[in-house]
Order: structure tokens, then sequence, then C-alpha cells
């Protein structure tokens, strides 16, 4: 299985808080640098945050402040903590490797942020 598996996503009100998670294979995750991506109706997918595999991280300017990215190297597991969500950053939410492994995309789990 190459693809992650994305989980975390729901409904939640504008300000409100969610944590989103990846289960990735060790062949992908591992030395990886790692990315969250997102992607709302007509739009291009964009990357939002990531991660070196020594914790070095970067952010989109939208979500400076508001999002953190970690990751478990020991589990494989890729982490989103998102506070003060806006309506606007309802979408599908993937990880990835940064840059991105075309066969690397999996379902995304979905943000509903509510106004």
């Amino acid at each position: 299985q190459v693809q992650p598996v994305e989980s975390g996503g729901g409904l939640v009100q504008a300000g409100g808080s969610l944590r989103l998670s990846c289960a990735a294979s060790r062949n992908l995750f591992s030395g990886s640098t790692m990315g969250w991506y997102r992607q709302a109706p007509g739009d291009q997918r964009e990357l939002i945050a990531r991660i070196t595999w020594r914790h070095d991280t970067s952010f989109a300017d939208s979500v400076k402040g508001r999002f953190t990215i970690s990751r478990d190297n020991a589990k494989n597991i890729l982490y989103l903590e998102m506070n003060n969500l806006k309506p606007e950053e309802t979408a599908v939410y993937y990880c990835n490797t940064a840059p991105p492994s075309r066969i690397a995309w999996g379902q995304g789990t979905q943000v509903t942020v509510s106004s």
C-alpha cells in the first residue's frame, strides 16, 4: 500500500479546531519530507505545511500561526493540528511527500468549516 490514509476530518464551526492524522507506509515516510495539502472545490491542490525528517517545519502564509505539523517517525504517522479554522478552509486534506509523489495520493479527509 503506497497511498497514505488520512483521517480526523469532520464538520467544525468557524474558530474551531481539528487534528488530522496520516498513516503512511514506511517506504513513503522514512527519510522523507512530508506535507499536508488541501484542495477546495474548483481550486488546485495546495501545499499548506511541510516537515522534514528532522522535524524542521514550514507553512503557507495562510495557515501560519494557526496550524502545526508534526510527525512520529517511529510509527510513520503525520499530524496536522488546525486551530481557528475559517469557512474558506473547507477542503479535502491530503498528505504526501513534499514535493508530492504522483502515486501516493490517498483519499484525503474532508474538513468542513461552517460559518
